[in-house]
């Protein structure tokens, strides 16, 4: 349904948006007692074949059950690694993470692959790899990755047998074993029934008590952080708990006390989200916000008989397809914030989210993505260890294939709260405008940015972020360059950066659909360094080019102010122009020559999760004003070229 903007000049000037509102929409749907009644018990609620039911499982896993088997059976010689004190405890000597996240990942894909295959075949052959694997992991200490062992009390890496906390990674392993102790304890104990008992033991020991005991967690929204942020991991760890709780809790009394629990924490999440729906954290994080949050109410309204469902709501409509008006195309998407350019969400999640909310623009996109990539739904998933995603792409499998495919081409699309704004014409230009504030959730600073792409192929780039490490989440964040104003589309004002805060924002924003313009005015997402009045830049698309201009008071004119441009191409400079040569792709960066002297920075990208979007390097072109001025005019047209 297409939105009509009413008047057709939309004025807005947000001062409290980063502020959560008090929706509570879930803990308005139920009471505790009521929770008590309505709540299935015994694992009734459960949509999926017993292990036993040979035929549930060949009709759910249809034609990817050969692949699922062969994956299994590559597992079966597969030697467990032993995650040792010193992997942890390199977060803390170096701030590399991944000593500690891969073998651990190596060990719950192997694990995942070889209980789905067990599934799929039925006849036991994967079951002593299986015990191994879940032996192995009961035997450990904690489940939390190591760079979020700092959740506990001592604020270090080493786990603490005595604070057991609940991070993502704990969180997602555990509700995979809770599915694992659901199909297949009855075999469990036909080997040695201590199995099942001590996989029981250790669910309850590192999630549920921990969870229903505690009410410190940031994640949880209990206890507010100063900076309000309540992200990702809210809706991710509550939908794990859930399903952990769902598959193992006996007592309806308590049952429904944590069932209420996750709803409240939940709340949270909803309350902080924007009305308008998108994912601050950009589309990288989409699967793990907005689609976490969409698994949480499936299982929600399955426990409860469908009497507690919010996929009505217009804002968990609107959260899911921002998914599919954040693509581009050519497997490119808006990418504010920690996000990649390139797409990597599941398909599948983003087919049932839509049917869900009855969103055929949703289901169509999914169905482009799976067609377009040549992917199987399930068969060509190089991670299966998210049981209940994997469970319901089988589910959704065939009906995934035979979906008609469409791409959504909407030429406006607004985010007035987040203050996201698409622009696209017919001449295959598409521009994205950023305003916000620079305390997002995985914030860069960068209020006022954009980007811009030419049939479907990024030109002027927001590059993203390198490999999480220590510094990453640190104190030193703002020290990596791709978090910092200077390596966006932004200005440098009297020699100074943006800087990181709730109150250093974009405001007076002036969005208009007919004309596709927005203006921002950036001078508040600058310290009193800068000393900026005001600072307004105006991004118009037209047919053929982007025009922006930038209108400043200043109280002071200390340094000339630097204009910079991220840039993904090959580089020819002339008097007053930047051709921008990417294939047959060509775009030319007009300014005024008696205005500006310029420069090109070349960024050698040797972070490999950096260059596997942009290869080995990209380009900071930067305008340098030749004289220094308090009030003034700059304009810059980026003209598609024949």
């Amino acid at each position: 349904m297409k939105r009509i903007y009413t008047p057709l000049l939309i004025l807005l000037t947000v001062q409290t948006y980063m502020f959560p509102f008090n929706r509570d929409l879930l803990a308005k749907s139920a009471t505790v007692d009521n929770l008590t009644k309505i709540l299935i018990p015994d694992r009734k609620w459960v949509p999926y074949p017993a292990y036993s039911d040979r035929g549930g499982w060949d009709q759910l896993t249809a034609e990817n059950k050969t692949v699922l088997i062969k994956r299994g059976e590559k597992q079966l010689g597969y030697e467990w690694k032993v995650i040792k004190a010193t992997d942890y405890l390199e977060y803390e000597r170096s701030g590399d993470r991944n000593v500690m996240q891969n073998p651990n990942s190596a060990n719950i894909n192997a694990l995942a692959d070889l209980v789905l295959a067990e599934l799929a075949e039925g006849k036991g052959r994967f079951l002593n790899q299986i015990i191994n694997g879940v032996f192995y992991q009961c035997e450990r200490t904690s489940w939390v990755l190591s760079a979020h062992l700092p959740l506990q009390l001592t604020g270090r890496t080493l786990p603490e047998h005595t604070d057991v906390v609940i991070d993502l990674g704990s969180g997602d392993f555990g509700s995979f074993l809770a599915w694992t102790y659901y199909f297949l304890h009855t075999e469990f104990d036909k080997v040695n029934p201590v199995i099942s008992k001590r996989l029981h033991d250790e669910l309850y020991n590192k999630i549920i008590l921990p969870y229903r005991k505690e009410d410190r967690y940031w994640w949880m929204g209990f206890k507010p952080r100063q900076d309000g942020l309540v992200n990702n991991w809210n809706p991710w760890i509550n939908c794990n708990v859930l399903q952990c709780i769902a598959l193992l809790e006996d007592d309806q009394t308590q049952y429904a006390k944590d069932v209420y629990k996750t709803m409240l924490s939940v709340d949270k999440f909803i309350n902080y989200v924007k009305e308008d729906g998108a994912c601050e954290e950009g589309p990288s994080y989409w699967a793990h916000a907005a689609g976490k949050l969409y698994d949480y109410l499936e299982v929600l309204s399955w426990i409860t008989n469908n009497k507690i469902t919010l996929f009505e709501n217009r804002m968990i409509k609107d959260m899911g397809e921002y998914i599919s008006k954040s693509y581009v195309g050519n497997d490119w998407v808006v990418n504010f914030a920690d996000a990649s350019a390139r797409f990597s969400s599941d398909a599948g999640l983003i087919f049932r989210y839509g049917k869900a909310i009855n969103s055929s623009q949703m289901q169509q996109f999914a169905s482009y993505l799976v067609h377009k990539q040549g992917k199987k739904a399930l068969a060509d998933d190089s991670d299966l260890s998210d049981m209940f995603r994997k469970l319901e792409s089988l589910k959704y499998y065939q009906e995934l294939m035979n979906a008609p495919s469409m791409l959504s081409t909407s030429e406006v699309t607004a985010y007035p709260k987040t203050q996201f704004y698409y622009l696209r014409n017919k001449n295959n230009l598409f521009a994205a405008i950023k305003g916000g504030y620079n305390a997002e959730s995985h914030n860069h600073n960068d209020a006022g940015t954009f980007s811009l792409w030419l049939d479907g192929m990024p030109v002027f780039i927001d590059a993203g972020v390198g490999t999480y490490t220590r510094q990453t989440f640190g104190a030193e964040r703002y020290s990596i360059w791709t978090m910092r104003s200077g390596y966006h589309n932004l200005p440098d004002i009297n020699g100074q950066e943006q800087r990181f805060g709730k109150d250093f924002k974009a405001g007076n924003i002036v969005f208009d659909a007919v004309k596709k313009s927005v203006s921002l005015d950036i001078a508040k997402a600058y310290s009193d360094s800068a000393a900026v009045q005001s600072w307004t830049r105006k991004y118009q698309l037209n047919d053929n080019e982007l025009e922006i201009t930038d209108k400043y008071n200043l109280k002071a004119a200390i340094y000339p102010n630097e204009i910079h441009f991220l840039v993904w191409g090959k580089l020819v400079k002339s008097d007053g122009k930047l051709l921008v040569d990417a294939g047959n792709r060509k775009m030319e960066l007009q300014y005024d020559k008696n205005q500006f002297t310029s420069r090109t920075d070349t960024i050698a990208l040797s972070d490999v999760r950096l260059s596997k979007v942009w290869g080995n390097e990209i380009y900071r072109f930067t305008l340098t004003s030749k004289s220094k001025n308090k009030t003034g005019t700059y304009k810059y047209i980026i003209r598609k070229m024949k």
